[in-house]
């Protein structure tokens, strides 16, 4: 029997305070409206969403756990880490944050500069606005350049201005993977290495990745990713119980007509794979 393409809960997604397209409001209107109990809203790099998203969920019912999605490295290969269950007023968590959001400040201005380099003005103050908050990232920029005529589709600006070894690239300068986790950990957190399918990596290379992520304190991967193909889902659930991880699902939801699986489109966890809301005592139904 074909296993049904929902779950009651979805712990990764974004919001217009990174790049999601939708208000946290709106986004947790939308949960419910999905029929999801419990979501997470864990917008790249910042906290400055979870006040309006909670409010909307103490209206609605939906059960809503703080998490943010930081932006890590593990021996030059980039990382996102999903913090769950976090403090967002912890200190050593948001002057974690704060480094990173200095330094995404500092990558938007020179992006802006390559591109009005190859005669393209005006980038970062459209790439802001179409933000429409502080965190400013490429899949702004590659918005903006669509919007503005230079490009037909992000495809195009990705492979043209925005990718690795493109006219407008700048190397990212992330925080080691051990730091982050420290940070998630401070904040009372659960560390989830997110859609690890994602990586390309080796089958032992992926291994060795996620043995030195639990050593470094990490709890749990997402084993069931919008953002990955969902034949990674046994390989990751093995890989869950043969480290002892736990495991997450989140559909990495950015908007209603962008990529990756809508709110709450997720297969279950594999069986002997213990979830990470488990030890939160959360029960669905």
């Amino acid at each position: 029997m074909q296993q049904k393409m929902f779950s009651p809960i979805d712990l990764h997604m974004h919001s217009l305070a990174s790049d999601g397209t939708m208000t946290p409001h709106d986004l947790v209107q939308r949960v419910h409206d999905a029929g999801v109990q419990v979501m997470a809203l864990t917008d790249h790099d910042n906290t400055a969403g979870l006040a309006e998203a909670g409010e909307k969920a103490v209206e609605l019912g939906v059960q809503l756990i703080p998490g943010v999605e930081v932006s890590g490295e593990w021996e030059t290969q980039g990382i996102h880490i999903v913090g769950l269950f976090v403090d967002p007023e912890n200190g050593v968590l948001q002057e974690g944050l704060a480094r990173i959001m200095a330094f995404r400040d500092w990558r938007a201005s020179e992006i802006s500069r390559l591109l009005e380099t190859a005669g393209i003005p005006g980038a970062e103050a459209g790439a802001r606005a179409m933000a429409g908050s502080r965190m400013v990232g490429r899949s702004h920029f590659g918005r903006w350049l669509v919007r503005a005529g230079h490009c037909a589709d992000a495809s195009e600006a990705f492979g043209k201005y925005l990718g690795r070894g493109c006219t407008a690239y700048v190397p990212s300068d992330w925080i080691p993977m051990t730091e982050v986790v420290r940070w998630i950990s401070s904040a009372g957190g659960s560390a989830i290495l997110a859609h690890p399918g994602r990586y390309r990596l080796s089958a032992t290379r992926l291994r060795t990745l996620l043995t030195a992520f639990r050593e470094a304190g990490g709890s749990g991967l997402e084993v069931c990713s919008g953002s990955q193909a969902a034949g990674d889902r046994e390989h990751l659930g093995r890989l869950a119980r043969e480290l002892g991880l736990l495991g997450s699902v989140g559909s990495d939801f950015h908007g209603p007509d962008l990529g990756h699986a809508d709110i709450g489109q997720l297969l279950p966890l594999p069986d002997g794979v213990e979830p990470v809301w488990s030890r939160a005592g959360i029960q669905l139904h």
